[in-house]
């Protein structure tokens, strides 16, 4: 239950995020947009780990190379959608958004990459994505 509370909480953040870096991008620019995004969620994130004094910091020395990827995509995923709900709006990006989180999400679940467990996908789980690409297609309409 908690996972979901967190879940529903950051699909929310990421919805008003998308709209607000949309918003500064208008005055400032997309990348300027992106880069104040970064270094803001940076302060937040750094600020909360002092406040929970959370002092593990030795084991950063075992994060292996490739994820700390993660945090370059976060540029790029903010600068896509600034980009798209300027384009097409913040209703269709986010399900766009949506659709490829799953879709890639799946693949990793079914190919056990970055060492998580393998899921089989389910017929089920196809019709989902499924339906959902048709809802897309009938917001757009």
């Amino acid at each position: 239950m908690k996972g979901s509370l967190f879940a529903l909480i950051g699909g929310a953040l990421i919805t008003l995020q998308g709209v607000a870096n949309s918003r500064i991008s208008q005055d400032i620019g997309t990348w300027q947009a992106a880069t104040l995004t970064q270094f803001t969620g940076f302060a937040a994130a750094l600020l909360i780990l002092l406040l929970v004094k959370e002092r593990n910091w030795q084991s950063l020395r075992e994060v292996k190379p490739i994820y700390l990827t993660g945090g370059a995509f976060a540029s790029i995923i903010i600068y896509s959608n600034i980009t798209a709900i300027q384009q097409i709006g913040v209703t269709l990006t986010i399900s766009a958004l949506l659709i490829a989180q799953l879709s890639l999400a799946f693949i990793i679940d079914g190919t056990g990459w970055f060492g998580v467990m393998k899921i089989r996908m389910k017929w089920p789980q196809f019709i989902g994505i499924g339906l959902m690409i048709t809802g897309v297609i009938l917001l757009k309409f």
